[in-house]
């Protein structure tokens, strides 16, 4: 397998430091906009790997990307950008003949008359809409494949598969203790992907309605998360696994929760009052002439890049999958979770816990691939496939995943 990794910020970086330690596939093209980024990703791998080349790209560029993949013969693109940049890469896939895999994915739009009660364009919309193009092209597009989407997807169907007969609800619900010396306000991931997350408005799906739409942070819940992170208010947002789940796994309710705190959640409401979310330029006037810049991305500029801020965190993140059914005629609830201490990601791969945490599973998921235990054609999401594989494969990466029994009011003693 030869892969052509697009992003070499946190994440894709992380990508570089757990596949050099596998020998699925053949060679890695790290590619980015900045090719500083990519070159320092590739020499940190040492002088003895040399299964990874740097090269430079722009990811909005579709013609360009896929003249990358032909040049380099690459059979697979894993995109490593924000969410921006899916489409272009997704259909430079296509057009270069290789699979796709990507862990966010298509941009959403809000219903413009009722964006809190009906949806608009969901996400992955356009992507699904492209499922035939890449059926009749005999290509896999594995779409939001990261921890959320993706890991948590995976626990989805594992609990379908093994642990329930039938499923209530299914809530992926995520939280952590991670702190960072010297910064009050300085977020663990990308700040453009996260306002883009949490302020748009959250779905829901529901078996008898379909799909609808909430108030950003409603429906505040307290979740006991494991390994001593404790209990943490959790709200509703916007992603990808609402719309997953349901595609593949038959449950009567599945949400997304996510525990950002009074604090966090008060500045983004913040930027959002002063516009300072929005993605359209606007016009600044500098000592050099007038300029045009997006909000967002001046606000990404002044926060502290989220990929160096490992030695400065301390902590852990949880990202996990509860789900509520039946069992052999009786009630049953499981929290399925995967934990990452940032001392052991620093020490062992010196990235920091929530990348690490993302990079690994795209990872493991083309392992899968290039070994014919995952195969498919058209746009297909983790549910699609069989989750024992995958789940005993990150054991094998060194990151166990955990399983705990809940009891009827939620909080329970890990198994």
């Amino acid at each position: 397998m030869r892969i052509l990794l697009v992003g070499a910020g946190g994440v894709g970086t992380a990508i570089t430091r757990i596949a050099t330690r596998r020998e699925f596939f053949d060679h890695m093209v790290v590619a980015d906009y900045d090719i500083s980024r990519a070159q320092a990703a590739v020499a940190a791998l040492g002088p003895g790997e040399t299964r990874f080349t740097a090269a430079s790209v722009d990811a909005s560029d579709t013609s360009a990307v896929a003249g990358l993949l032909l040049g380099h013969r690459c059979d697979v693109l894993l995109n490593a950008t924000d969410p921006r940049f899916v489409m272009p890469l997704f259909e430079a896939a296509l057009a270069g003949g290789a699979h796709y895999l990507d862990m966010a994915m298509s941009m959403s739009r809000p219903h413009p008359e009722h964006p809190y009660e009906q949806v608009g364009v969901k996400l992955g919309d356009e992507q699904f809409a492209r499922d035939g193009d890449w059926r009749r092209a005999g290509r896999l597009a594995l779409v939001g494949m990261g921890v959320e989407p993706g890991l948590s997807d995976v626990f989805a169907r594992y609990a379908a598969d093994e642990l329930f007969d039938e499923i209530e609800e299914i809530g992926v619900r995520d939280g952590g203790n991670l702190t960072v010396d010297g910064y009050e306000f300085a977020p663990s991931f990308s700040i453009w992907t996260t306002i883009e997350e949490c302020l748009n408005p959250p779905l829901v799906y529901e078996r008898d309605r379909g799909w609808f739409t909430t108030e950003p942070f409603s429906e505040p819940e307290v979740f006991d998360f494991p390994e001593g992170i404790g209990p943490i208010e959790c709200v509703n947002v916007e992603h990808e696994e609402v719309l997953l789940v349901p595609r593949w796994v038959d449950a009567g309710r599945v949400t997304f929760k996510y525990g950002l705190g009074e604090d966090f959640i008060s500045r983004l409401k913040t930027l959002h009052e002063l516009g300072l979310d929005g993605t359209r330029p606007v016009t600044v006037r500098t000592d050099r002439g007038p300029a045009r810049v997006s909000p967002r991305d001046v606000v990404a500029a002044v926060l502290p890049d989220p990929a160096e801020l490992g030695d400065r965190m301390h902590g852990k993140t949880c990202a996990g999958t509860w789900v509520k059914g039946v069992k052999d005629g009786r009630p049953r609830e499981v929290y399925l979770y995967h934990v990452v201490d940032n001392q052991w990601s620093m020490r062992e791969y010196g990235s920091q816990a929530v990348v690490w945490q993302t990079a690994v599973n795209p990872v493991a998921a083309l392992e899968l691939v290039a070994g014919g235990t995952w195969r498919g054609e058209g746009v297909l999401g983790p549910e699609a496939f069989p989750p024992r594989p995958f789940l005993d494969l990150l054991e094998e990466y060194g990151s166990p995943w955990g399983l705990r029994e809940q009891e009827p009011a939620g909080v329970g003693s890990e198994a």
